[in-house]
């Protein structure tokens, strides 16, 4: 048996307490983590989220996603061709596994053997010029034909051009919406053809979600984790595509950018990324030397998951006077949890859950690097 292809399954049962709990109010993908571990089960989650949220200091519940609705979207989403993939199931996408704050379940439609091939995703400016549309197209065809695949966001422009050269070797969109609302309206022959040919259609997103402005940045991680590198061709100074690849600099990936006019206003970002130290790219094969080494050094075997698959014990709640500490550190700075925890000198668990009560009380923002800060 393939390696790729070992891995945990959930049940329908799991699938669908999974798919609950990561729809439910003030639940993303630190706090559904956080729930698995101190609860043993999503389904266990489920029940405690009202008590945890009490605790937590909010004097209203949460709205819990029901099973109808949970049911429902499994139903619509089989109609369409869409799966919903766990994280530590053997579909998942290898490299989004390894990033930070992996969403738990994904929305894939298409051929999920396209997460198999080394990947490289390719980003820039929607008003492209016609240079930078037929580089990337250039590019994007000379991935293909060396195994890679190629990521981006089915936008106007850059990834529209990326997306039509690799359409016949491997490419990936990412979506800021449900896989139901495709975006933008002109590109939906494009995201018809891309699981036709052998590619797949990515969300974390409910279906029904009809994308807004602050679901792209989320969109633009999701298209850094799922690769080895980021090439952005084209960016204005105050772009999408340096969000993605600043995201891809935190996530550990290779950051490429294709030099261009100083009188360009479209060439600012990426003359600006390659000051800051992004690979020089005038050509695919900048971008194959560079990956190669990395391709045959595979991810490490995903465990920092727990999998939903028994029971396990439940720490008592905290004390009132330890929950008082620890809130009396925080404030609107965001600081490390391990200084939290040296600072409070409480039990590492005890931090976790009172954290965890914040969160889903929405009194707790989450940031990178294992950050945290009052809301």
């Amino acid at each position: 048996m393939n390696e790729e292809k070992k891995g945990i399954r959930l049940s329908d049962e799991q699938r669908l307490s999974w798919l609950r709990l990561i729809r439910s109010e003030n639940v993303g993908p630190a706090t559904f983590r956080e729930l698995i571990a101190h609860c043993g089960t999503a389904s266990n989650a489920i029940e405690m989220l009202p008590d945890l949220v009490r605790r937590g200091g909010r004097g209203k519940p949460i709205r819990i996603a029901s099973k109808e609705d949970a049911e429902q979207e499994i139903r619509a989403a089989a109609r369409m061709g869409v799966c919903f993939v766990g994280i530590g199931e053997p579909d998942y996408p290898r490299y989004l596994r390894q990033s930070d704050n992996p969403p738990p379940l994904v929305a894939i439609k298409g051929n999920p053997d396209v997460f198999r091939l080394p990947a490289v995703a390719i980003v820039g400016a929607r008003n492209a010029s016609l240079i930078g549309i037929k580089f990337a197209r250039t590019i994007a065809r000379e991935l293909g034909e060396a195994g890679f695949s190629v990521i981006s966001g089915l936008a106007r422009g850059i990834d529209t051009a990326a997306h039509e050269a690799s359409l016949h070797y491997g490419t990936v969109a990412a979506m800021a919406g449900g896989l139901d609302h495709p975006y933008p309206p002109e590109n939906l022959a494009l995201y018809k053809a891309i699981p036709d040919n052998g590619g797949a259609v990515i969300s974390e997103m409910p279906l029904g979600w009809e994308p807004r402005a602050k679901d792209f940045p989320r969109r633009n991680r999701i298209i850094a984790a799922l690769s080895l590198g980021l090439v952005v061709v084209e960016a204005a100074e105050r772009s999408g595509s340096l969000i993605s690849a600043r995201l891809a600099g935190e996530l550990g990936r290779l950051v490429f950018a294709v030099p261009g006019s100083p009188l360009d206003p479209r060439a600012k970002g990426t003359n600006g990324l390659l000051k800051n130290g992004a690979i020089v790219t005038t050509s695919a094969e900048d971008i194959i030397s560079a990956i190669v080494p990395l391709v045959d050094r595979p991810p490490p075997e995903y465990t920092g998951f727990p999998a939903p698959l028994h029971d396990l014990p439940v720490p008592l709640p905290p004390h009132e006077t330890e929950r008082d500490r620890l809130i009396n550190l925080l404030g609107p700075v965001p600081v490390d949890v391990d200084d939290l925890i040296r600072t409070s000198q409480l039990h590492p668990s005890v931090v976790m859950l009172i954290l965890l009560e914040l969160d889903l009380a929405g009194r707790l923002q989450r940031h990178s690097g294992g950050h945290v800060s009052l809301s």
